[in-house]
């Protein structure tokens, strides 16, 4: 995808799943791995179940978001998450009101 908002190349990164200890060093090991910046980061924890949500900047990482998506995924998998990555202009065209 190209770059947008002032050269960088936006993703959303959600993840949901029971709260348990070390949910954000684990995914923000792996981010900081590939080489992706985290913008902006919300997290809250509503009746025992985490959600966040993370605008990063996809521009200088080591891997496209076809194969970023399934590393998320297996990342997932492995500590009993659901993790997804989309683009941020994908992300705002579902979401427009």
């Amino acid at each position: 995808m190209s770059e947008t908002r002032n050269g960088k190349n936006l993703a959303i990164v959600l993840v949901v799943g029971e709260d348990q200890t070390g949910i954000v060093a684990q995914v923000s090991d792996f981010l900081w791995k590939e080489n992706i910046n985290i913008e902006d980061i919300n997290q809250k924890i509503m009746q025992g179940v985490f959600v966040m949500t993370m605008l990063v900047d996809i521009s200088r990482a080591r891997s496209d978001l076809g194969v970023l998506g399934p590393k998320l995924e297996k990342l997932g998998e492995k500590i009993g998450l659901s993790i997804q990555i989309q683009h941020h202009r994908i992300f705002e065209v579902m979401h427009r009101v």
